[in-house]
């Protein structure tokens, strides 16, 4: 080495020098993050590895995937919540990993009844018939013909949280509250269709009745049909995947999930509900009067902390590191107006921020920078209000109007504990 290169070397490091130390004294000041910075980092001295070889060619990968590194990031399954052949089952999405308010099409939650459909598009047909002037049958050629919209909506599984009515039984925000994702939905709303068919003025419900081998069937009031009721082709950007309904299936948005039928075949209108298995023998919540709910639909008011978790703890934070406290509020009644969160359990509330896109029936991220004090134990507990002017309930409040032989519709507020350690553990706090 001669002496000019030499001396590009010690410059090259004199200026990492002053820059590490200049970098000690901003995030000391002002900075979300601590430093571990080093003069000598080998991560920022030397040349990495992967800018001294050839990256893929853009031929790849015809259909882009994730990382390598992030392996750890996919949907994930538990016998508890299985027929023992994962067919009548569900995946649940990684709501930790969660970005925004869009869950990317590979991690969206999916629920079957009788493992996933996979429907040829040539030989797709969709009868609507009953109470309607003009009875057809399209195929989805001719189903795409209407004029479509763009929406973002999420669906929710009607027993997200349900497991948790005597008590925590997962110690994971991803199996807690993972029964949910949200999207962004392309197709057509179904008054679209019927201001073109003629809905007859008795018709007061409709019957969507799916392709797949539990032929899933589901009654939907009229006024939901009329309001913002859609069938679906397209999820965020792209064909449904088959695990979504491939190729059509309906949006109810949000409404239970289990209504918004996939690999959707036939729309039947009459002025009666069908009873179907789905809304006798499920999907009803049982109080303690012995007596079941029956045609509720709407998810109500709900949040959550979803950073940290068991997932993704603190026990790496020091003490004074400021750290951003992240979770997901969501509405099936309107539209997310606040997030509360407490650091005590319930018992004083401070005032937390949303960030980004509020939409309604829509995800809303919300989050609160917090100052970290090693050893402290803190009880994260969130509790969302929406426009409809509903409050999440206490654990106490809705247990003692639906007992806890319920499984749906479980909206109580929820608490997540950090202990001295920085460990995240899902508890459960009455009165």
């Amino acid at each position: 080495m001669n002496n000019k290169e030499s001396q590009k070397v010690l410059d090259r490091r004199d200026f990492f020098k002053k820059t590490a130390a200049l970098s000690v004294t901003a995030i000391a000041g002002t900075s979300l993050v601590s430093s571990n910075a080093r003069a000598d980092d080998p991560a920022i001295m030397n040349n990495v590895p992967w800018g001294q070889k050839w990256g893929d060619p853009v031929t790849a990968n015809r259909y882009g995937v994730p990382s390598k590194y992030e392996h750890n990031v996919l949907r994930r399954n538990t016998k508890l919540l299985a027929s023992g052949n994962f067919r009548a089952s569900i995946a649940v999405a990684p709501i930790q990993e969660s970005m925004g308010i869009i869950t990317p099409n590979g991690l969206f939650f999916s629920r079957s009844h009788g493992g996933v459909a996979h429907v040829d598009p040539h030989e797709y047909r969709l009868m609507i018939h009953g109470l309607v002037e003009k009875p057809i049958v399209l195929t989805l050629e001719q189903l795409k013909r209407y004029p479509s919209v763009t929406r973002t909506h999420f669906i929710e599984c009607p027993a997200n949280g349900g497991q948790e009515w005597r008590g925590p039984q997962f110690n994971s925000i991803q199996f807690a509250k993972g029964f949910m994702s949200c999207a962004e939905w392309t197709g057509v709303y179904l008054k679209t269709i019927l201001a073109d068919l003629g809905l007859k003025p008795e018709a007061q419900w409709m019957l969507a009745e799916g392709s797949d081998n539990s032929e899933m069937g589901r009654t939907i009031p009229i006024d939901k049909v009329l309001d913002d009721a859609m069938i679906v082709w397209g999820q965020n950007g792209e064909a449904l995947r088959p695990e979504q309904g491939y190729p059509v299936r309906i949006l109810l948005p949000g409404w239970e999930g289990n209504l918004c039928v996939k690999w959707l075949k036939r729309l039947e209108f009459s002025t009666e509900p069908w009873y179907c298995k789905e809304e006798t023998s499920k999907y009803t919540d049982l109080k303690p009067t012995g007596k079941a709910i029956q045609h509720f639909y709407a998810n109500e008011v709900n949040s959550t902390v979803t950073s940290p978790s068991p997932e993704i703890d603190w026990t790496h934070l020091k003490d004074g590191d400021i750290v951003e406290i992240e979770g997901l509020a969501w509405s099936g009644m309107g539209t997310i107006k606040g997030v509360d969160l407490s650091f005590d359990g319930g018992k004083n509330y401070v005032e937390a921020k949303l960030k980004g896109l509020v939409l309604p029936k829509s995800w809303t991220r919300w989050s609160y920078i917090h100052t970290y004090k090693k050893g402290d134990v803190l009880q994260l507990t969130s509790r969302a209000m929406d426009d409809a002017g509903y409050i999440q309930p206490t654990i106490d409040q809705e247990v003692s109007v639906m007992g806890v032989e319920a499984v749906y519709h479980r909206n109580a507020v929820e608490t997540w504990e950090v202990n001295a350690k920085g460990e995240v553990n899902h508890v459960q706090i009455r009165s």
